[in-house]
């Protein structure tokens, strides 16, 4: 993971009435920071404590935090270990000080536990303002609700997240700085939970809307091939497939390979989805009041016409198949016990 720099010149840590004291200094040079770590605390992962800014000037305390969830690490000189900001969720320090809202002034990000995803760090964000540090809830809600602390980027001026859940989902978003409040430009979410399926959803900000598209497209590495071909008029794909070697499947890719049409809808074993004739040369399916028949005339062992007959609203269609583009044939649909496959 990438690493930042941005702060602290040295730390003097020592004891006052059971509590452990670190003096933080070298980050601003306005401010500097005291971190308070309760007795019986010290040795905890997870270490019950208050992180306070002072106003160097003034000598006046402007914010305090505390938290039963601080974690930092100790060098080897007794020191706090600084300078660490590892995204998305790595580690990373108590005090950031970095520009956030691209007005020249650098802000403050504090450490308050670990409230972002899966028990990471979280952070209340304080802009400088007028010569004093204003709390931001529109950007401490991006280092909350999102994976760790967000990462700035100087040259887009844009600010970026991600969160997850669990191994199949993500979602990465990117923010401008709108009238000094982060706003989303870009949100893409990546869903793998339906595998062989994989669904991109893409919200994009047009002036004041945002617009969503979806795209969906296959992991053909998770899955055994039984036919497939292109269609000799718009060169999209129908492919047949298994999974697990259990459950036959139909989808129609477009020219790009995004899935335009799958079947079934659901994946419920023993469900008779498909019907295969005697002969091995039509493979048949309905999708609410339309049927779909994909076929594979045969001379010998010669396969000389494929294709997908469409019966619909009392028509028949016929989509022709370009035989060059064949691999498989129907007769692979018997060589595997399949359970939502029956004979016609």
């Amino acid at each position: 993971m990438r690493k930042y720099l941005y702060f602290f010149s040295f730390l003097l840590s020592l004891s006052v009435f059971g509590q452990t004291e670190y003096v933080i200094d070298g980050f601003s040079d306005r401010y500097k920071g005291k971190l308070v770590i309760a007795s019986g605390s010290e040795d905890e992962v997870f270490k019950t404590g208050t992180i306070t800014i002072i106003e160097k000037a003034r000598a006046k305390e402007i914010i305090k935090i505390e938290s039963d969830e601080l974690t930092f690490d100790i060098d080897k000189d007794g020191n706090v270990a600084t300078n660490v900001l590892e995204l998305p969720y790595g580690e990373q320090s108590i005090i950031i000080s970095q520009d956030f809202d691209f007005d020249g002034d650098k802000d403050l990000a504090i450490l308050d536990g670990q409230f972002s995803c899966y028990h990471g760090p979280s952070f209340q964000v304080y802009l400088e303002k007028n010569n004093q540090l204003i709390h931001s809830p529109e950007f401490t809600r991006l280092a909350q609700e999102y994976c760790g602390m967000f990462r700035v980027d100087k040259e887009t001026k844009t600010i970026d997240t991600m969160t997850k859940s669990g191994c199949c989902w993500h979602q990465f978003s990117k923010f401008e700085v709108i009238d000094g409040v982060p706003k989303p430009v870009l949100i893409i979410e990546e869903d793998a939970t339906d595998l062989p399926y994989l669904t991109t959803k893409t919200i994009e900000r047009h002036g004041s809307k945002m617009i969503e598209s979806n795209e969906t497209t296959i992991d053909f590495n998770e899955v055994v091939e039984i036919m497939s071909f292109e269609l000799t008029k718009n060169q999209k794909r129908v492919v047949l497939f298994t999974i697990n070697d259990r459950e036959l499947n139909y989808v129609l890719l477009k020219p790009n390979k995004v899935v335009e049409f799958s079947y079934p809808i659901e994946a419920i074993y023993k469900n008779p989805d498909f019907r295969i004739n005697k002969t091995e040369s039509a493979l048949t399916f309905n999708n609410k009041n339309v049927v779909y028949q994909i076929y594979e005339h045969r001379e010998g062992n010669k396969v000389k016409e494929i294709g997908v007959y469409v019966k619909m609203n009392g028509k028949k269609y016929d989509l022709k198949g370009n035989l060059n583009s064949l691999k498989g044939s129907l007769q692979n649909v018997r060589k595997v016990k399949l359970d939502n496959v029956v004979d016609q």
